[in-house]
């Protein structure tokens, strides 16, 4: 009869949640969630407390009151008869339309600035330099007031635009003027609209809609012939040219589509005192897209650089072996390797121009924390109510922010075999 040599496996009792190494981590882990759960709740119990003291009661109905004040710009129907929830929304809006344009336009310049500073030209080296060393080393405060304070003094008013006159200079392309009231610019527009349907923030126009399904139904059939152009390859050895196909794919159906919907610009005149038509970007707007941007942008820069500098200098060396040109070995060989050390701290950059939006408080521009932060809370008294409900929604944006850059961060790292 064979016997078992495995020793049996001893019985589990209370003391081996302390001695055990196998159970004690979990039960550290659970005591102090235990302990944090009840200082949360004391916490809780407390205010709650003291506000019923006062008089006061914790709720978030005043979510449904009359807000009573207009907010500008607002991509959403919203007037001063919309509730506080539509105001926090709009503000809300306005934050993440805000922080994706500076996101955008920061990691063009660092990227841009951070490749520049390595550059052999010593001049445009030292210029990157100087934008580094003195843009990261003042506060982002005062950038976003500097641009308002020269967009609002430095710029000429709409009137001066009249006839012959200098300030007919800040005139671009005759559909673009700079004035001190912020920046006009065109915006597209259908002569055969589709109209509007309603929906859940407002209506929207069914023309945007139409070219948004029209680009993604253009997306789906040109991964599909990537992938084509894929099997071929593995199947052949030889790789069929795709890229006319994929530019009819994506210009043809498009161009179908807003000659239909007899798509035009619609550009601003000056009638009166002041532009009609087209889109005005406000200067609280710009100044807080530029000062974020050119802030933020300098520390994006020496992401990159070090980055690109992690790399081995042979890959360098390989590629104008190969006679790649040195613009071409950085697009094509260095960013690609040097994009696994780039993103981490990029999705940290990303996160500070997205809680630095509060900051256009200072220039009036009316975003998460001007509307649900400010004006709501001085006209409702619900200070708790509303600050947590803002944290929860930047903590709500943050993590979002960084799942969707972590989902990047793991395609792009280094696979090991």
């Amino acid at each position: 009869m064979a016997m078992n040599s495995s020793s049996p496996r001893e019985a589990f009792h209370v003391s081996m949640l302390v001695n055990d190494a196998r159970y004690r981590a979990r039960t550290i882990q659970v005591i102090t969630f235990c302990l944090l759960a009840l200082a949360a709740a004391w916490l809780v119990d407390n205010t709650i407390r003291n506000l019923a003291a006062l008089g006061k009661d914790f709720s978030f109905g005043f979510l449904w009151s009359r807000a009573g004040y207009d907010i500008a710009p607002h991509a959403i129907d919203y007037s001063s008869t919309s509730t506080h929830a539509r105001a926090a929304l709009v503000g809300l809006l306005n934050t993440l339309i805000v922080a994706a344009m500076a996101c955008a336009t920061a990691t063009v310049l660092g990227v841009l600035a951070g490749v520049l500073r390595l550059s052999h030209n010593w001049i445009v080296a030292r210029l990157m330099t100087v934008y580094v060393e003195s843009f990261r080393n003042i506060p982002a405060l005062l950038w976003i007031i500097v641009v308002a304070a020269v967009m609002s003094e430095a710029m000429p008013t709409p009137n001066a635009f009249r006839g012959e006159n200098p300030a007919a200079s800040m005139m671009f392309w005759d559909s673009i003027a700079v004035t001190n009231r912020g920046i006009y610019v065109p915006v597209p527009d259908f002569s055969r609209s589709l109209g509007q349907a309603p929906g859940a923030l407002g209506s929207f126009d069914l023309n945007y809609a139409a070219i948004l399904a029209v680009l993604a139904l253009s997306l789906l059939a040109h991964r599909a012939l990537v992938k084509h152009a894929h099997r071929v390859q593995n199947a052949t050895g030889q790789r069929p040219v795709t890229w006319w196909k994929s530019l009819c794919v994506f210009v043809v159906p498009s161009v179908v589509l807003l000659w239909a919907l007899g798509f035009h610009l619609d550009c601003p005149v000056l009638k009166g005192l002041n532009f009609v038509g087209g889109l005005q970007l406000r200067n609280a707007f710009i100044a807080l897209w530029i000062g974020l941007s050119v802030y933020t942008g300098a520390f994006i820069a020496e992401n990159v650089r070090s980055g690109i500098l992690a790399i081995s200098r042979g890959q360098s060396e390989a590629a104008h072996a190969l006679g790649l040109s040195p613009a071409r070995t950085m697009r094509l060989v260095i960013l690609p390797q040097a994009l696994r050390i780039i993103v981490p701290p990029l999705i940290s950059q990303y996160l500070n121009i997205t809680k630095n939006t509060s900051l256009g408080l200072a220039v009036g521009y009316m975003d998460l924390r001007s509307t649900l932060g400010g004006i709501t809370i001085n006209q409702t008294g619900r200070e708790l109510e509303g600050m947590l409900l803002m944290m929860l929604i930047y903590v709500a944006i943050s993590l979002t922010i960084s799942a969707v850059m972590n989902i990047y961060n793991s395609r792009v790292r280094l696979k090991e075999r």
